[in-house]
């Protein structure tokens, strides 16, 4: 297979995947509304030793249609440019930042609150593009990170508390999760064909 042709397999591997999963997000929105939403429970309660499960399945769940929304062009963007240098790459960057996020969320959010939505995934994405050249000091991964910073930058203010009814913890997790993911990746670049 040619590199172009590899290149193309692979943006639409990405664009599988990760519209896969923004397609089952919309589904299980639409899902919620009906059954009045019911599913919103099975988001994250803090310090609910039963809520811990809730942590890998809460990314896929939103409040409402305009927070579904305003996360669903950062998910597919982000994601698609995580999953293009390889899906090893994508898998570790995205389980880093749902389990950072949801213990985040778990650990620090106000009791009584639920948290829910692919925002922590989405700064933890963010967050591994931003990092990464630096790890691996790739002209190409540089490059990205300023571009991505450029588009998406401003959003890192999220990880601050602040805006009622949105859980900068689950932000500022989910970036854990993705520097952290970018750092154990460039360490163990053979296993993932980072750094060569």
């Amino acid at each position: 297979m040619t590199e172009p042709t590899a290149r193309r397999a692979t943006l639409r591997s990405a664009l599988l995947v990760v519209g896969s999963l923004l397609a089952l997000m919309w589904a299980l929105e639409i899902l919620d509304t009906v059954t009045l939403n019911a599913l919103d429970a099975y988001g994250i309660e803090p310090r609910q030793a039963s809520d811990l499960p809730n942590i890998l399945w809460s990314p896929l769940l939103h409040f409402g249609w305009a927070h579904l929304i305003s996360n669903s062009v950062p998910f597919l963007v982000l994601g698609v440019l995580v999953y293009v240098s390889g899906f090893g790459r994508w898998l570790v960057a995205t389980l880093s930042s749902v389990i950072a996020s949801g213990l985040a969320a778990w650990a620090l959010a106000p009791i009584g609150s639920i948290t829910a939505g692919a925002s922590g995934v989405i700064f933890g994405w963010l967050t591994f593009l931003l990092v990464r050249g630096f790890f691996t000091k790739k002209p190409g991964q540089i490059g990205l990170a300023v571009l991505v910073f450029l588009l998406y930058g401003g959003v890192l203010l999220g990880v601050l508390p602040g805006a009622p009814g949105v859980s900068w913890q689950a932000h500022l997790g989910g970036a854990v999760g993705g520097v952290l993911a970018a750092w154990w990746m460039s360490r163990r670049g053979h296993r993932y064909g980072v750094g060569h």
